[in-house]
């Protein structure tokens, strides 16, 4: 597997043998508050577009055990949640979540984002893993983290 960065677009790549997911965008903001849009009810704001779903409600409690949940309405006006646990906290540079859509039959994965300063900004790195032989739900997801990076790309535009 090979992870290709085109700068400025955010890019992802999956094994899809082995249900990985990497993800990578520069985004022109600092590692602090790239962290908050991502672990905050900031999400709202930026995780959606009204051509796929909007994210209308976040709760989380930003610790390490500590439960988060979005909420939202498909293009097509049905309700979704998504929701986990903080396993991981380091801020400003890296988050890590459980990952279970209420669409995926139960299945959870793990999220982690690692937050990199580099000159105008950060690199955020994702890798979303724990999808095993589920291939077609770990291509889906590929092609969302691409569209989900981009909204935050332009969250800070």
């Amino acid at each position: 597997m090979t992870q290709a960065t085109i700068k400025g677009v955010p890019r992802a790549v999956a094994d899809l043998a082995s249900g990985l997911i990497l993800a990578t965008v520069e985004i022109a903001a600092s590692p602090e508050r790239v962290f908050r849009a991502l672990g905050s009810e900031e999400i709202v704001k930026w995780w959606g577009s009204a051509e796929t779903y909007r994210t209308t409600k976040w709760t989380g409690d930003l610790r390490v055990g500590g439960a988060w949940r979005t909420d939202g309405v498909g293009a097509d006006g049905q309700p979704f949640s998504v929701g986990g646990e903080f396993l991981e906290i380091d801020p400003p540079h890296k988050l890590v979540h459980t990952w279970r859509p209420d669409w995926d039959g139960g299945n959870v994965t793990t999220v982690t984002y690692w937050l990199e300063p580099i000159a105008g900004g950060t690199r955020v790195t994702l890798r979303h893993e724990g999808f095993a032989a589920r291939r077609d739900a770990c291509a889906r997801h590929t092609q969302g983290w691409e569209r989900v990076l981009g909204w935050l790309q332009a969250h800070f535009e």
